[in-house]
């Protein structure tokens, strides 16, 4: 079967920047029809940037997906712009540092509120659209789940959430023919920026010096356009019709990269 995601109605959260936004532009590129929600309003001109490459068509709404009255809103206003529902694909999240004894309350809160609650919130919003005729969910985790994350145990935590609901949901919605799997994805995004930011200078160049080590396809973290994209794409896809409740790592071969 070919790998085509022409006509697929597809909404991306998180699509402002970083793998939504490279996501957007590519699915648009593929002839998909896709909204974007982020709760920046810089997520449209990431739009008008995909839109500018067609041949698909991209809308872009204001919705925080840690607020359930705006996530069900937009996403029935999503549904009504696209027609449908075809693909949901969940990568809003953040990352924040500290030692896991000093950790505040409010870093898990805001952690849990959007890594994970705000991802159940998309799931459960989309299911109603998703059960009479199927579609794939695709959720981000993260490597950091899989192994020891030093001063990140709330994050590491959060995607690990991620992981096991995934996989519950595919075991309760396969019957609907709903896909939903688990990218790890190792990409060079704004929030791996922020990540190298908070080390010391000796603390990078060792970072670095493990990240040549480890991966070896590069050397370092990939690009969301040309390394994540297209894999995207083929999950979207009927082509991966027989693939759920998996979790793909695309990550250079990096067994763990921290």
């Amino acid at each position: 079967m070919p790998i085509s995601i022409e006509g697929k109605r597809i909404v991306v959260t998180g699509s402002a920047q970083g793998i939504g936004a490279a996501a957007l532009v590519h699915f648009v590129r593929e002839g998909a029809q896709v909204v974007a929600f982020d709760r920046l309003p810089s997520g449209e001109d990431v739009v008008a940037q995909a839109n500018n490459g067609g041949p698909g068509k991209a809308w872009f709404r204001q919705v925080d997906v840690s607020d359930p009255e705006q996530v069900r809103s937009g996403l029935a206003q999503a549904v009504e712009t696209l027609g449908g529902l075809d693909v949901l694909f969940n990568i809003a999240g953040i990352e924040l540092g500290s030692p896991a004894e000093t950790i505040p309350g409010e870093d898990w809160s805001r952690l849990f509120g959007v890594n994970v609650f705000g991802l159940a919130n998309m799931c459960q919003a989309a299911f109603p659209h998703l059960k009479e005729h199927g579609g794939a969910i695709i959720n981000v985790g993260s490597d950091a789940a899989l192994g020891p994350y030093p001063n990140g145990a709330h994050y590491s935590a959060s995607k690990g959430a991620v992981t096991s609901y995934s996989r519950t949901l595919s075991h309760e919605w396969g019957k609907y023919g709903i896909r939903v799997n688990t990218l790890a994805p190792a990409m060079w995004t704004p929030m791996y920026d922020g990540h190298r930011a908070r080390m010391s200078p000796e603390a990078l160049a060792a970072h670095d010096a493990k990240m040549r080590a480890v991966i070896p396809l590069g050397g370092k973290l990939g690009n969301p356009e040309t390394d994540l994209a297209p894999v995207l794409a083929f999950l979207a896809s009927d082509a991966a019709r027989f693939i759920t409740g998996q979790i793909i790592s695309v990550n250079g071969g990096a067994g763990h990269t921290r």
